[in-house]
């Protein structure tokens, strides 16, 4: 409905606690004041009787009313007393300063009751004789009268059969206290509510959610806190996988495109040689032979090439398909240093110690075989340094030139060279330190490049 008021869920849980804890305490109130009334109706009734039965008690021994009622007095100021014979007339009256009564009596409460029961009492009823609103305890006697006692309602009176106001003014402070004791406990448990509802309306329009919404420490807090902090990480956990995603795809297109552009070098070389080959059959022997070289050395770095490519996308695509087994470093780097020292005219020197990890052989042998063809390649050094200890920390260093130190946190990258044209020179594919990079990571280590003297490298495998 337009223009309805919505209570917030603090108001609607403290307003349903606030009407029930009134509605208890108006009742005990209620009943506790009509209870304390009627105490104090039957302790009035009770003297009242006392004064009655003395009265009979007086009449038994011969003694007329008259005498006993001027003899023994009222114990109330202007107590009216009235005897009422079997037929319901009254026989006596000591009011003199009103007519005396001549109505039927057998229909009064009071004398309906006694009759039953012996005793009866009537509040607040006026007299038909003088107008006076009167208390009325009648008592039976022994030959069927009823002696009747009728207290008027003056000040005195009404204020001893009045509840006590004592007790409902502390009734009335004790249920304010319970009130605002309510209200701080509703808004503690409505907060965790609140920020609960406000999470979702933010999750629900995808806005980004941090954990930092403060919820009470109690139970129903901690629940939402946890609620929230379990979205949390999922929803970053969601959004680091987007990314993973979106960097694929990014590496993907810069790995195609870094392969066209790669790949055209050598493939207009071979082009190139293969149509002088083909429309100039007349060429000299040497030349022949340089051309048929130059092809050769090209179908190499395209297959080179090809291979890098291959490791690369296998290790970016099927990490947890790569099979692992037991792989002893200290004889594998030793094999590889020893097949390499011919080939790379490098002193190449092995400090391994004897260790064992779960790894995938042939990756392993791409990390150092790719360190020391780098070291070979563009370090202008005569030596190699390989040592480890037993925790899997690895140091790899040549005596070489180093690099500048702006390019270090670049040479990692795909595709990345110092000097471009040096690199092409070698034959190098840029993919090398690559591949290192990425076999290092996927055995739990890390690697980081810096100059000490030549080129380092510091990788662990875990």
């Amino acid at each position: 409905m337009a223009g309805r008021i919505r209570l917030s869920f603090h108001h609607k849980v403290l307003m349903a606690l606030l009407a029930l804890c009134w509605i208890l305490v108006c009742a005990f109130m209620i009943f506790q004041y009509h209870r304390e009334k009627t105490f104090r109706s039957e302790l009035l009734d009770m003297e009242l009787q006392m004064h009655n039965d003395r009265i009979i008690d007086d009449m038994r021994r011969g003694e007329s009313i008259e005498s006993v009622v001027s003899r023994i007095g009222s114990p109330i100021d202007g107590l009216r007393l009235t005897l009422i014979d079997r037929s319901g007339t009254v026989v006596y009256d000591n009011n003199d300063n009103t007519p005396f009564p001549t109505a039927n009596h057998n229909d009064r409460p009071e004398v309906i009751e006694a009759r039953r029961s012996g005793v009866g009492y009537s509040l607040g009823r006026k007299s038909e004789s003088d107008d006076t609103e009167y208390f009325y305890s009648a008592t039976l006697t022994d030959d069927g009268q009823v002696i009747r006692s009728a207290a008027p309602y003056n000040h005195t009176l009404r204020d001893f059969l009045r509840a006590d106001r004592q007790f409902l003014w502390i009734m009335m402070i004790v249920t304010l206290l319970v009130s605002l004791a309510g209200y701080f406990v509703t808004r503690r448990i409505s907060t965790s509510i609140s920020r609960l509802n406000s999470f979702a309306e933010k999750a629900g329009k995808g806005d980004r959610i941090y954990d930092e919404w403060g919820f009470p420490n109690d139970e129903l807090g901690n629940i939402a806190g946890n609620i929230v902090r379990l979205y949390v990480q999922r929803d970053e956990r969601h959004r680091e996988a987007l990314l993973q995603e979106k960097d694929k795809i990014r590496l993907k297109k810069q790995l195609t495109n870094n392969i066209n552009h790669e790949l055209k070098t050598p493939v207009a070389s071979i082009k190139i040689c293969s149509e002088l080959l083909r429309d100039h059959p007349e060429l000299p022997e040497e030349k022949r032979v340089e051309f048929v070289g130059r092809i050769c050395d090209n179908v190499g770095r395209l297959t080179s090439l090809l291979d890098d490519v291959a490791s690369i996308t296998r290790m970016d695509d099927g990490v947890s398909q790569i099979e692992k087994e037991p792989v002893d470093l200290c004889s594998l780097v030793n094999g590889i240093a020893d097949a390499e020292r011919d080939i790379a005219g490098m002193d190449i020197t092995v400090d391994v110690p004897h260790i064992t990890i779960m790894g995938n052989r042939r990756l392993i042998e791409s990390i150092f075989r790719n360190l020391i063809d780098n070291a070979k390649a563009y370090s202008g050094g005569t030596g190699i340094s390989i040592t480890a200890d037993r925790d899997g920390n690895f140091t790899f260093r040549d005596n070489g030139s180093g690099v500048p130190d702006e390019h270090l946190p670049h040479i990692f990258e795909r595709f990345y060279r110092v000097d471009k044209g040096r690199s092409r020179e070698k034959g190098g594919t840029g993919l090398g330190l690559a591949i290192v990079r990425n076999a290092v990571a996927i055995h739990g280590g890390s690697i980081r490049a810096s100059n000490d003297g030549g080129l380092r490298f510091d990788f662990s495998l875990r």
